[in-house]
């Protein structure tokens, strides 16, 4: 993480989100307190159905939020905001989303697809200058600016997803939500799409808010993670940190799920699991260490001090 990393970007403040059945609404982000820094990439890590991926839709306004405050640079940005706020944060923040063949579209050629926000934006002097952003930016994603006529049907996966990351990073955002951006693809190429991720995030000093159920994979690209747990972040904390001292059972069983590469150390290892069972107790996120945030009653707080202060000596 580079020196400015104090500054926030976002900030969310006792955001809640929820959806409507019927007449009842099922809150699914409860009371969310986050910053998020500038220049940072924020590992957002949980189980399927955990709020993970509705965090990043709130800040992008593609979800809208029951109660509580979303400031980007300072502003508030959601509920409803003026048309010129509106239109300036569809430049300043983009999605990278999970599949790639369901977020192109197969009737558009690349040229098209890849360049519609700049056009849409205004985001080029000439039709000379939109070109050499296209290809430029094609080149960048290891594709070829050949491949500019072409269809997505006709690509791989893999290089779907480079067109999904050029169709963002081309209109120079400063922050970007990737939700699962490698979760569909081959295992063979994972590391390349997150390659090509922290190398557009260190080259133009982006913020990216990174989003997965992998932990291990969370780690290897992001600088803070942040644990969701039932709609709630349940430990937040620099990457090898919460990897060096998991304080939450959560986070410890998040751990325990991650394959080791020995065979007999992976058969004989312990798996944690946590499903706590009985009503949710009243709990909060607090500082048990230097930005080291765990959640949790004041008994287990108390416990987690201890346990935190006793391994860092």
């Amino acid at each position: 993480m580079n020196d400015n990393k104090k500054e926030v970007l976002v900030s969310m403040k006792h955001v809640n989100i929820g959806f409507k059945s019927g007449t009842k609404v099922r809150v699914v982000i409860d009371d969310l307190n986050l910053d998020v820094y500038k220049g940072e990439i924020l590992g957002l890590v949980g189980e399927s159905g955990s709020g993970k991926t509705t965090i990043g839709r709130s800040i992008i306004r593609i979800v809208p939020t029951l109660s509580g405050t979303i400031l980007y640079k300072g502003i508030k940005i959601n509920g409803k905001i003026p048309h010129k706020l509106d239109r300036n944060l569809k430049t300043k923040i983009q999605m990278i989303y999970q599949d790639p063949s369901a977020s192109l579209n197969d009737r558009a050629n690349i040229d098209y697809i890849v360049s519609e926000g700049i056009r849409a934006y205004h985001m080029y002097d000439n039709e000379t200058d939109r070109l050499k952003k296209v290809n430029d930016i094609m080149i960048k994603v290891g594709l070829r600016p050949e491949h500019l006529k072409r269809f997505p049907h006709e690509f791989s996966g893999g290089q779907r997803q480079r067109i999904g990351i050029a169709r963002s990073v081309i209109m120079n955002p400063e922050l970007i939500i990737a939700d699962e951006p490698i979760s569909a693809l081959d295992v063979s190429i994972r590391a390349q799409i997150l390659n090509l991720i922290q190398e557009f995030q260190k080259e133009r000093n982006m913020t990216v808010i990174f989003i997965a159920h992998d932990l291990s994979v969370v780690k290897y690209i992001s600088d803070r993670i942040a644990v969701i747990y039932q709609g709630q972040i349940v430990e937040i904390a620099e990457a090898d940190e919460l990897f060096e001292i998991p304080l939450h059972p959560y986070t410890q069983a998040l751990l325990t799920a991650i394959p080791i590469p020995d065979p007999h150390i992976e058969k004989n290892k312990t798996i944690k699991i946590y499903h706590p069972e009985g009503p949710r107790p009243v709990t909060s996120l607090e500082e048990i260490g230097e930005n080291h945030f765990v959640r949790g009653t004041p008994e287990e707080l108390e416990e987690y001090r201890k346990k935190y202060n006793s391994l860092k000596k």
